[in-house]
C-alpha cells in the first residue's frame, strides 16, 4: 500500500514541477532517493509519466492523466488539454505557439505562448485568421470535409500578400500537400514579416476543432526551421487529438526532430 501511495505522490508533484528529477522528488517529497526512483519506474511502465524532451533524468506527466481526467469529468477543455502541450512546444523551440479555432471563414486566435527572443510575432487574442492565407487556417481546411473547401473556394481568395495563394487549382494542391506532410506552411502569405507552421487538432469524432501553430518572423522561417518545427507541432497536436479522445495514433509528418 505505501508504494501505491508513494507513486500517487511521486506522480502528483511531477505534474506540479514537471520536468523534475529524482533528486528533487526525493528532497520535496521527503522520499529515500530509491523510493522515488522506483516510484518513478513504475509510473514510467504505465505511461503516467516520460524522460522531459532532451532531459533523461527529469520527467513530465503524458497525455494519460488528461484523458483520465477527462473521462472522470466528462469534458475537458480543448485550452485545459493543449496549453501543458504547447507550453513543452514552446520550451523546446523558444518561439511563439498560437492556438486557433474554426469560426466561419476565419481561424480565431483562442491562446498565444510568446518566445523570449525580442523580435517576435505579436498577435492579440481574438485576432481572425484566413483560412487561405495563414498555417492555422490551411491546416483546418485541409482537413475539413470537400463541401467545406469547396464553399470556401467559392466565396473567392482574397490576396493579401504578394506569396497568398488566390486561385482554387493552387490552394487545393496545398491543401493535398498539408495532408501529405501532416502539417500547413505559411511563408508571408497573410502578412510579408509572419511565417508559421500549423496542424489540426481533431477531436473524438474525427472533426478537425482547432490548430496549433508555430509562428516567427519570416527573416527565421529557413527551410530547415520549417521541417523541423512542422514536424514538432505535428506531433503536438497529435497528443492535443489524443487527449481529447481522437483514436489516431501516427503523427505526421515524419518524426519529431531533437531540436
Amino acid at each position: 500500500m505505501q508504494s501505491v501511495l508513494n507513486a500517487l505522490r511521486v506522480l502528483e508533484e511531477v505534474a506540479t514541477r514537471q520536468p523534475i528529477g529524482v533528486a528533487d522528488l526525493a528532497r520535496s517529497l521527503e522520499l529515500p532517493k530509491s523510493s522515488a526512483q522506483r516510484a518513478l519506474r513504475t509510473l514510467h511502465e504505465a505511461g503516467w509519466i516520460r524522460p522531459a524532451a532532451g532531459e533523461v533524468t527529469r520527467w513530465v506527466v503524458t497525455t494519460k492523466a488528461l484523458q483520465v481526467g477527462r473521462r472522470a469529468t466528462g469534458e475537458l477543455s480543448l485550452r485545459d488539454v493543449a496549453l501543458p502541450l504547447m507550453e513543452e512546444l514552446r520550451r523546446r523551440i523558444d518561439e511563439t505557439v498560437h492556438l486557433t479555432v474554426p469560426d466561419g471563414d476565419k481561424v480565431v486566435l483562442i491562446e498565444r505562448l510568446e518566445t523570449s527572443k525580442p523580435v517576435r510575432i505579436i498577435l492579440a487574442l481574438g485576432t481572425q485568421l484566413p483560412l487561405h492565407a495563414s498555417a492555422n487556417g490551411k491546416a483546418v481546411l485541409a482537413e475539413s470535409s470537400r463541401e467545406v473547401i469547396d464553399r470556401h473556394l467559392g466565396s473567392g481568395l482574397e490576396e493579401f500578400t504578394g506569396s497568398t495563394i488566390t486561385d482554387k487549382e493552387g490552394l487545393l494542391a496545398e491543401l493535398a500537400a498539408t495532408r501529405e506532410r501532416g502539417y500547413a506552411t505559411n511563408g508571408g502569405e497573410w502578412r510579408d514579416d509572419v511565417s508559421a507552421v500549423a496542424a489540426a487538432v481533431w477531436d473524438e469524432s474525427g472533426t478537425p476543432v482547432a490548430s496549433i501553430s508555430v509562428n516567427m518572423p519570416t527573416s527565421r522561417m529557413t527551410l530547415e526551421a520549417r521541417a523541423a518545427y512542422g514536424a514538432l507541432v505535428s506531433e503536438t497536436a497529435r497528443q492535443v487529438s489524443v487527449a481529447l479522445g481522437h483514436p489516431r495514433q501516427a503523427a505526421g509528418g515524419g518524426p519529431a526532430l531533437g531540436l
